[in-house]
């Protein structure tokens, strides 16, 4: 019983967690004179991000490679479906036409090459599949590409001020916060792995259905309230641009770094849920030229979270 009830508090400690650690890092940069829009697209991304990244870290290190995975997998349908849905019902979300272009496809990209690198058996006739070494540096050389690309938006577009103000601390609070925001993070974690693997073998599930359904809707809790919040303020750029990110950062960066620490078997059942990521980012592009141009609608949000429950279902009646 305690094993669920530290389940439960860890998902408490990893929302808050990243909340500390966004909160200290943006006043840290606000006073050094780092720019909101370099904030935005930096230090707040990796915060939100933080939560994949503990639990992907401990999944792989106790050798959970299922939830490893299936947590990222699953974060990116959440973030699609569930996320953009819910933050376009809230307010309709207006995307620029560089997002549309140049950050979507870009998604799209990350997931075929994670698609390319976990079947080893289809492509090379190896007798399993594995994230290795080699495909975690071959991800974050994209990831630095990615990076690449996101300061050269910074540098030609200058300020951007939208969204609310960085609150300002002193440089004590600032660092505290983002050491106790670690310290969340890290315990959250670890509380969410164990508990998800205890759930996985009492209710005789797999660890990847624990992975791909309650994990990944835990570990985009922090993208979630930034995408609504930012849609219920009419930041709509925020709301799309943090879902858009987060679905790079959680391959190129999460993944990378993840096989890099501990290879990561690949299970040929989540190939249907790599089509899904593929399918829903997809969908996405092509919802933005459905009615309004380049505006992803309300009855489009709705749509989104239907299709995520369905999927949702699905995944419970596969087991």
């Amino acid at each position: 019983m305690l094993i669920y009830i530290l389940f439960v508090i860890g998902f408490v400690l990893l929302i808050k967690g990243a909340d500390l650690l966004v909160g200290g890092a943006s006043s840290l940069a606000k006073r050094t004179g780092v720019s909101a829009l370099m904030i935005g697209l930096t230090i707040v991304a990796f915060g939100t991000s933080m939560p994949e990244l503990v639990v992907n870290l401990l999944a792989s290190v106790q050798g959970n490679t299922d939830i490893a995975i299936g947590n990222i997998v699953g974060s990116n349908i959440a973030n699609i479906l569930l996320i953009l849905g819910i933050s376009a019902m809230i307010y309709p979300l207006a995307v620029q036409k560089g997002t549309v272009w140049k950050e979507i496809p870009f998604a799209l990209l990350a997931v075929v090459v994670l698609m390319l690198m976990a079947n080893d058996i289809v492509l090379d006739g190896a007798t399993s599949s594995a994230l290795t070494k080699i495909d975690g540096l071959v991800f974050l050389g994209f990831f630095v590409i990615f990076l690449y690309y996101v300061f050269g938006i910074a540098k030609n577009g200058g300020e951007n001020e939208e969204g609310e103000a960085v609150e300002v601390f002193s440089l004590g609070r600032s660092f505290a916060m983002i050491l106790a925001g670690l310290v969340g993070l890290v315990i959250g974690g670890k509380w969410i792995v164990d508990g998800a693997v205890a759930f996985a073998s009492s209710m005789g599930v797999s660890e990847a259905l624990i992975g791909l359904t309650v994990v990944a809707v835990g570990t985009s809790l922090p993208e979630l309230a930034t995408s609504a919040v930012a849609a219920y303020k009419r930041n709509v750029d925020i709301a799309i641009g943090n879902v858009v990110g987060s679905n790079i950062f959680n391959i190129f960066w999460i993944l990378g770094i993840s096989s890099i620490i501990k290879p990561l078997p690949f299970a040929p059942a989540l190939n249907f849920d790599l089509v899904a990521v593929v399918l829903v980012t997809t969908l996405l592009f092509l919802a933005l030229f459905v009615g309004k141009r380049h505006v992803l609608e309300r009855w489009q949000g709705g749509a989104f979270v239907a299709m995520y429950v369905a999927y949702t279902i699905f995944l419970i009646m596969r087991g």
